[in-house]
């Protein structure tokens, strides 16, 4: 998809969800293998389950990480954002109601 928008470098994860369990066990592989060839200095992610997996694996190899969770979610965070709170060096939320004294934190929105 990516080459199809004129980007030549990148790497694409399948995409998946809680209720696509094997899914998301591949996509953790293959976040895995991204991760542990590219060897980041930083991750930064806006949501979804691929995006976590990499700020895990991301972290354990000793990457900063980010993590925005969607502007889409307004009335609470993400089950990955609620995740993040604990794995990712720091958490934002881009609504203010939903931001705490420690994480996520709110620090405007991206949009």
């Amino acid at each position: 998809m990516a080459a199809a928008h004129g980007i030549g470098d990148a790497a694409e994860l399948p995409d998946c969800n809680q209720r696509t369990p094997l899914r998301a066990l591949l996509c953790l592989i293959a976040a895995i293998r991204l991760v542990l060839k590219e060897r980041p200095s930083a991750v930064i992610s806006t949501g979804a389950a691929p995006g976590f997996f990499c700020i895990l694996i991301g972290r354990l190899i000793g990457a900063k990480t980010l993590w925005i969770d969607s502007v889409a979610n307004a009335e609470q965070l993400s089950m990955c954002g609620k995740l993040s709170k604990h794995v990712a060096h720091e958490c934002l939320t881009q609504w203010s109601h939903l931001a705490s004294d420690t994480k996520p934190r709110f620090r405007g929105a991206v949009l």
